[in-house]
C-alpha cells in the first residue's frame, strides 16, 4: 500500500496530461481527495517501513504529509472555478505538474534517507517551475528562470552537503554506508566536527534557498507574484515545509556529535534575518501577492527561529508551520479572488474591496488577522510559544522578534486597510462565485479552530515530533 500511495500521484499526472478538457480537472480533484483519504488512514494505521528507512513515515513526516494533503485538496477544489472565471483552460501540463508536485512532496515526507529526500526536493523544483510560467508572459518567464537557477544552485549545494555528511560518516572505525537518519545518528560521535559543520552549512544554504529564508529568498517574491494563485498557495502552504525537512532531519545528527549549538545559532541568525527583511520590504509593496510573499518570508523566519531555539521552541515552530500553511493558503486563494473579480493586484486600484466584493473582503480581513498572529487565531499561540522559548534561552531574541513582528504587522495593516476601505461609493458590487469562496472559508474556520483548541491527536503528534528533533 505504501508504494501504491507514493506512485499513484505520478500515474494520475500522466492521466491528467493525456485526458482532454474537463477530464483533466476531474483527475486533479479526484486524486486530491483520494490522497486526503489515504493520509487520514495513516493516522489510524501507520504504514510499515520499506527497505529499512528508504520509505518510512515518522511523526514529523506525518505532520508535513498531512499539511501537504489538506492544502493540495483545498487548492484543487478551488482551481476549476478559478480557471473558469479567468477564462483560462486547464492545460495537460498544468494538471500533470500539480500532481507531479504532490507526488514529489509526498515522497519527501515519507523517507528517512537523505539521498531520497534530496531527489524528492529536486523533483519538486522541476514539477513546480512550469506552474509559474503558466500562460507565459515576459514577467512570468523571468520569474521562472530566476526560480530554476537559484533553487537549482541551492539544491545542488544541498546535494554537496549530503555528500560531505556521507563522507564524514565513512571516516574512522565502523564506517557507515547509508544516509539514513538512524545510521547517521549512530555514527555522529565519530564524524569529524569540521565535516559536520561544513555539511550543515551547505544543507542550510541549499534547502534554505528552496524554502525562501532571507537572504536566500531572491527568487521568492517574483515567483509567488507571477504564478497562478493556486500554484502560489501550494508553494507557500506546502512546498516550503517540505524543503525545511532537509534541514530539520540533520539536526539530531549534529546534536549527537556535540555540534547542536553551532547549528541552532545559524538557524536563529537566518530566522532573525528573515524577520528583518520581511518587516523592511513588506511596507513598500504595491502588489497584493508580493506583500503575501514577504509575509511568507517572515513566517519561515519564525519557524527557523523556533527550531533554532530548541526545547519548547521546536514545538512552537512545528505548530507554526501547520498554522502558517493553512493561513497563507487562505490568503493566496483570496488574492486569486481579487484578481478574478477586479482584474488587478495593484493596491492602488483595489480600494473599496469591502463594498465591491464583501465575502472576499471579509476573508482577506480575517486572513490578515490570522497571518499576523492576532488572537484568537492559531498563529498567535504558535508565535507566543516561540517567544516563550526565546525568553527562557535568549531574551534579546524574544525582544527583537516582537519588534520585527510588530513592524511587519503595521506594514501589512497599512496595505490591507487601504484595500478594504475607500474607493468610490458608486462602485458596483461584484458577483462572487461560491466556488471562489468555499475553500478559503474552510481554511479560515480551520485556522480559527486551531487558535481555540489543538486537537489531542495533533498535539500528541507535534509533541512527539518536537521531542525527536530537540524539543
Amino acid at each position: 500500500m505504501f508504494v501504491a500511495f507514493l506512485v499513484f500521484p505520478f500515474v494520475a499526472a500522466l492521466l491528467g496530461f493525456l485526458l482532454p478538457g474537463r477530464g483533466r480537472l476531474g483527475v486533479l480533484v479526484a486524486s486530491a481527495l483520494v490522497h486526503v483519504g489515504l493520509v487520514a488512514a495513516f493516522w489510524v494505521h501507520r504504514p510499515a517501513p520499506l527497505g529499512g528507512e528508504l520509505l518510512a513515515l515518522d511523526d514529523l513526516g506525518l505532520v508535513i504529509l498531512s499539511v501537504v494533503s489538506v492544502v493540495f485538496a483545498l487548492v484543487s477544489l478551488y482551481t476549476p472555478t478559478y480557471l473558469r472565471c479567468k477564462g483560462t483552460p486547464a492545460t495537460g501540463v498544468y494538471v500533470a505538474c500539480c500532481l507531479g508536485l504532490l507526488g514529489s512532496m509526498s515522497l519527501a515526507a515519507c523517507t528517512l534517507h537523505l539521498g531520497i529526500l534530496w531527489v524528492a526536493v529536486e523533483a519538486s523544483t522541476l514539477a513546480s517551475a512550469p506552474l509559474i510560467a503558466h500562460r507565459t508572459t515576459p514577467a512570468k518567464l523571468e520569474a521562472t528562470w530566476k526560480y530554476l537557477v537559484l533553487c537549482s544552485v541551492g539544491v545542488s549545494l544541498a546535494l554537496l552537503g549530503t555528500f560531505f555528511l556521507g563522507i564524514g560518516a565513512t571516516l574512522g572505525p565502523n564506517p557507515v554506508q547509508e544516509l539514513t537518519t538512524s545510521a547517521l545518528l549512530g555514527a555522529a560521535p565519530r564524524i569529524p566536527a569540521a565535516w559536520l559543520r561544513v555539511a550543515f552549512v551547505l544543507l542550510l544554504v541549499g534547502y534554505g534557498t528552496k524554502m525562501g529564508l532571507a537572504p536566500l529568498h531572491m527568487w521568492l517574491p517574483d515567483a509567488y507574484a507571477e504564478a497562478p494563485a493556486p500554484a502560489s498557495a501550494l508553494f507557500s502552504g506546502a512546498l516550503s515545509n517540505v524543503a525545511f525537512l532537509g534541514v530539520v532531519r540533520t539536526l539530531p545528527v549534529l546534536e549527537s556529535a556535540g555540534q547542536g549549538a553551532f547549528a541552532r545559532g545559524l538557524l536563529i541568525a537566518l530566522g532573525l534575518t528573515s524577520l528583518l527583511v520581511s518587516a523592511t520590504f513588506v511596507v513598500y509593496q504595491r502588489d497584493v501577492k508580493r506583500m503575501l510573499a514577504y509575509s511568507s518570508i517572515e513566517n519561515y523566519g519564525v519557524i527557523a527561529l523556533g527550531v533554532g531555539l530548541g526545547g519548547l521552541g521546536t514545538y512552537g515552530a512545528l505548530l507554526h508551520a501547520v498554522n502558517h500553511s493553512l493561513a497563507k493558503t487562505l490568503l493566496f486563494l483570496v488574492a486569486g479572488n481579487v484578481l478574478v473579480l477586479l482584474g488587478t493586484r495593484d493596491v492602488g486600484r483595489l480600494r473599496g474591496l469591502g463594498r465591491r466584493a464583501p465575502w472576499t473582503a471579509a476573508l482577506l480581513a480575517g486572513g490578515f488577522l490570522a497571518i499576523t498572529g492576532a488572537p484568537p487565531f492559531g498563529l498567535f499561540w504558535s508565535e507566543f510559544t516561540v517567544v516563550r522559548a526565546a525568553l527562557a534561552v535568549h531574551p534579546w531574541v524574544a525582544v527583537t522578534m516582537l519588534v520585527l513582528l510588530g513592524a511587519a504587522f503595521v506594514g501589512m495593516a497599512r496595505i490591507v486597510l487601504s484595500v478594504l476601505h475607500g474607493g468610490d461609493a458608486a462602485d458596483a458590487v461584484t458577483r462572487e462565485s461560491p466556488g471562489l469562496v468555499l475553500a478559503p472559508a474552510v481554511l479560515f474556520c480551520t485556522v480559527l479552530v486551531l487558535g481555540c483548541v489543538v486537537p489531542p491527536p495533533l498535539h500528541a503528534l507535534l509533541t512527539s515530533a518536537a521531542r525527536a528533533f530537540g524539543g
